[in-house]
């Protein structure tokens, strides 16, 4: 990246809001290419995708027949998604509810239960494995962003072009298809 790109990351959940002047550019999941503001100028990345995820001694404990029960874990926003009984591993009881990401991720590692994870977060933790059984199912496709005339600049043009050509290099890592089946 060029020495005079600022960069900002919110992972907050919260959008930026780029006819403001928020941000020049940003990088959202899109479900339906159909809701993209036509203000907004974009280049289509690669597809996002989720899966199920939780501790591997969880796992090993499940897989040797350990009786502790199972439970769902989520952010406080978020519900049980609608496909939450696919998959080998049953759950019971009340969804563990946290208030952000890195909470549902520290619960998952500590085995409290099974979470919903994209697939380049899960897949990369080494102390998280796939539920087996479950397949990654899509977020949506990653759009870089941009608003009229500031997408023109040369700043962000090659801001642009350089994480487009990131994201699709990491496109495996993203659709899930970085690990092998057990």
């Amino acid at each position: 990246l060029h020495p005079d790109i600022e960069m900002e990351i919110l992972s907050s959940g919260e959008v930026a809001n780029l006819t403001n002047r928020e941000a020049d550019v940003a990088i959202r999941i899109v479900s339906d290419r159909k809701t993209l503001p036509l203000n907004l100028h974009g280049l289509m990345g690669p597809e996002l995708f989720g899966g199920v995820y939780m501790s591997c001694d969880r796992l090993a404990a499940w897989r040797a027949g350990a009786p502790d029960p199972i439970r769902w874990i989520v952010v406080n926003i978020h519900g049980i998604p609608t496909w939450a009984h696919e998959g080998e591993v049953r759950t019971t009881g009340v969804p563990f509810r946290t208030p952000d990401a890195e909470a549902q991720i520290v619960a998952a590692r500590q085995g409290i239960g099974i979470t919903r994870l994209p697939c380049f977060v899960g897949d990369a933790d080494p102390l998280l494995a796939r539920v087996p059984g479950t397949d990654p199912h899509i977020y949506g496709t990653l759009w870089l962003l941009t608003q009229g005339e500031t997408r023109k600049t040369k700043r962000v043009r090659l801001f642009t072009e350089f994480v487009s050509r990131r994201l699709a290099a990491y496109a495996p890592l993203l659709a899930g298809l970085s690990v092998s089946g057990d």
